[in-house]
C-alpha cells in the first residue's frame, strides 16, 4: 500500500527536533578500532500514532476507511520523531560506544577486549525496545565500512 501524504505534509508544522550533525558524527567515530554498522529494520512501524492523529492519515479502500495505528513512512516528521526515540533509547551510549541517526546504528570500541561489552550493552536496548535490525545491511567487528554515505575506518 502507497500512500502519498503530500496534502497532509504541507499543512504540517515541522518538528523543530534537529537531526545530528553528520560531521560531528564523523569526529565522534574517529579513533574507534572496532566498529559495527547497523540498520534498524521497520522503525516507523514503532512509533505509536497518537490518537488525535490517526484519523488524519486515513485512507480509502473499496472496503471502507481505514488509518494507520503505527506511523507511516512518508509522513513529514517521521524521521525527527525516529531520531528522538533512538536518542532516548540509546541516551546512555550515545557519543561514549555509540552513534545513531534516524535508523543507521553503529557501535564503537576503541579496543578489542572493549568491543562485546559494548556490542552486548547495545542489543539489550534494541531487545528491550523490540527493535529489530535488517541482517542484510548489518556489519560486525569491521575496521572499515560505509556509515552515512562515508567510508569509515579508525
Amino acid at each position: 500500500m502507497c500512500i502519498y501524504f503530500t496534502d497532509l505534509n504541507k499543512a504540517c508544522q515541522k518538528n523543530s527536533f534537529p537531526l545530528p550533525c553528520i560531521d560531528l558524527i564523523m569526529d565522534l567515530i574517529a579513533g574507534h578500532l572496532l566498529l559495527s554498522f547497523m540498520d534498524a529494520y521497520s522503525v516507523y512501524n514503532r512509533i505509536w500514532m497518537s490518537l488525535d492523529d490517526e484519523e488524519k492519515i486515513a485512507f480509502f479502500t473499496y472496503r471502507g476507511l481505514y488509518y494507520y495505528k503505527d506511523m507511516s513512512f512518508g509522513i513529514k516528521n517521521a524521521g525527527t520523531t525516529n531520531q528522538l526515540l533512538v536518542n532516548r533509547m540509546f541516551k546512555q551510549q550515545i557519543s561514549r560506544n555509540m552513534e545513531v541517526y534516524v535508523y543507521d546504528l553503529l557501535v564503537k570500541s576503541k579496543k578489542a577486549e572493549q568491543y562485546l561489552t559494548d556490542l552486548h550493552e547495545a542489543f539489550i536496548v534494541l531487545r528491550q525496545y523490540q527493535m529489530m535490525l535488517n541482517p542484510s545491511k548489518c556489519a560486525f567487528e569491521v575496521e572499515l565500512g560505509k556509515f552515512l554515505g562515508f567510508m569509515i575506518s579508525e
